[in-house]
């Protein structure tokens, strides 16, 4: 094949980026350092679509990873952002747009009467954390492996997402303490500057394994279950049969809250998120992505009589400047309004024929894929073994999927750069999106397995 699209511009901006900001980036996965090449800087997005600063034009399945679900630059959220900055962009005070964005979310999500808006979904996690420590009067916080909350010192915890990505591309391995205690294991901080105090309070477990929760709760009094109903920080592997509700009953059997971190799930796989899904409802709900359109936002969410107990209704304490601002209330006031059942009809509809075009694809090219997905949410791990862990997303071939990356970039299809995050369909992607992506899967694919 060719050299593939040019990328000087990307080039020389990463080289200038390089000297200005750590590693070049803002935030660690953009780098793509996991799959062997430089990043691609962009420079406008429309629908499904991104055009680098080169003029290299890409189907995006990232979306931002996961906010854009009606796409990029989608005329009433852009509508909507114009005319709120043309008002003002920040006010520090009240605004209507707030209110009407806490009742959005209290009308779809089953688990929320009341909500605090944050900016992001770090914080928002961090703050329910806080939440549910004061409501109980416990301390420790039970987590799985491989589910990233953002990157507050107590959830930095046996992370996903771009964490996994770092370490897997540095061949990172398991520490004494994690062989110790392979079942549920204390908190061993997976940064350095997180003190060790503060990652102990943090029980980590395999996600999917009931056997290991019992143990741990049977062992620590837990303040809070923290879990991403649909993990996607893994890669998306999804809860097993009956286990959102174990999480339920156990949680409540122990005093312990049971938190759900729909930061990816809320408004992407169901109108209510995956709690309205499988018909499992927490005690409190981190949101986030979605709920911004695009634009910082974040919240937690949950009844009344938790909710109330946050400042100034009580005495927990959280505040943001730019909390419930007026342009990301907007966006998600825009975005939301366009996810009605028929929108996640089609989203399902499109995502299934995706997953089946890929699983196909890497069938007749003779490369072993496992293919997971749900409305929304779609991951192809490149392993002929069940993925249904932490543990198995590791197990896949991380160099295979990096020169699959890198193949289907040089076919303009930009895929997350890391084996442990999903990809992202949006409204915006359309029959043919998915036509010539599985078209350009094939040829990748190929190459790869030569």
């Amino acid at each position: 094949m060719s050299a593939g699209p040019p990328w000087a511009r990307s080039q020389e901006l990463y080289a200038r980026a390089t000297r200005l900001m750590p590693g070049g980036v803002n935030s660690p996965v953009r780098a793509m350092g996991s799959i062997g090449r430089d990043p691609i800087f962009v420079a406008e997005g429309s629908g499904a679509e991104l055009v680098d600063v080169d003029g290299n034009r890409h189907i995006d399945w990232m979306c931002s990873w996961g906010p854009l679900i009606a796409g990029h630059a989608h005329p009433a959220v852009v509508e909507a952002v114009t005319a709120a900055a043309a008002r003002g962009t920040s006010y520090g005070a009240p605004t209507e747009a707030e209110v009407e964005l806490a009742a959005e979310v209290v009308e779809r999500v089953p688990g929320a009467e009341m909500v605090r808006m944050v900016s992001s979904g770090t914080e928002a996690a961090m703050s329910a954390i806080r939440l549910a420590r004061a409501a109980t009067g416990r301390e420790k916080l039970l987590k799985f492996a491989g589910a990233y909350h953002g990157h507050s010192d107590g959830l930095l915890v046996e992370a996903g997402s771009g964490l996994a990505t770092a370490l897997g591309a540095r061949g990172g391995g398991e520490s004494a303490e994690q062989r110790a205690f392979p079942g549920g294991q204390t908190g061993v901080p997976a940064s350095p500057g997180v003190p060790a105090a503060v990652a102990a309070a943090t029980l980590v477990v395999p996600w999917n394994d009931r056997g290991a929760v019992e143990e741990v709760l049977g062992e620590h009094e837990v303040a809070a279950i923290l879990a991403e109903p649909y993990p996607a920080n893994m890669g998306f592997v999804p809860p097993a049969e009956g286990f959102l509700p174990f999480l339920r009953e156990v949680a409540g059997r122990t005093g312990a809250l049971l938190v759900f971190d729909e930061v990816i799930s809320g408004f992407r796989v169901a109108r209510g998120g995956a709690q309205e899904r499988e018909g499992v409802t927490p005690d409190l709900t981190v949101l986030g992505k979605v709920i911004g359109g695009g634009l910082p936002a974040a919240a937690y969410a949950g009844p009344a009589e938790l909710m109330s107990l946050v400042a100034p209704a009580g005495d927990v304490y959280q505040a943001g400047t730019l909390s419930g601002n007026p342009l990301a209330t907007a966006a998600g006031l825009a975005t939301l309004s366009l996810l009605d059942a028929a929108a996640y009809d089609r989203l399902a509809e499109l995502t299934a024929k995706l997953a089946e075009g890929m699983h196909e694809a890497a069938r007749d090219a003779g490369v072993p894929v496992r293919v997971a997905s749900t409305t929304g949410l779609l991951t192809v791990f490149f392993t002929e073994d069940p993925v249904e862990s932490y543990e198995d997303a590791k197990a896949c071939d991380l160099d295979l999927h990096g020169a699959f990356c890198r193949a289907m970039l040089e076919r303009g299809v930009y895929l997350p750069p890391s084996q442990f995050e999903a990809w992202f369909p949006s409204l915006a992607h359309t029959d043919e999106h998915v036509q010539r992506t599985v078209a350009a899967a094939r040829a990748a694919l190929a190459e790869v397995a030569a």
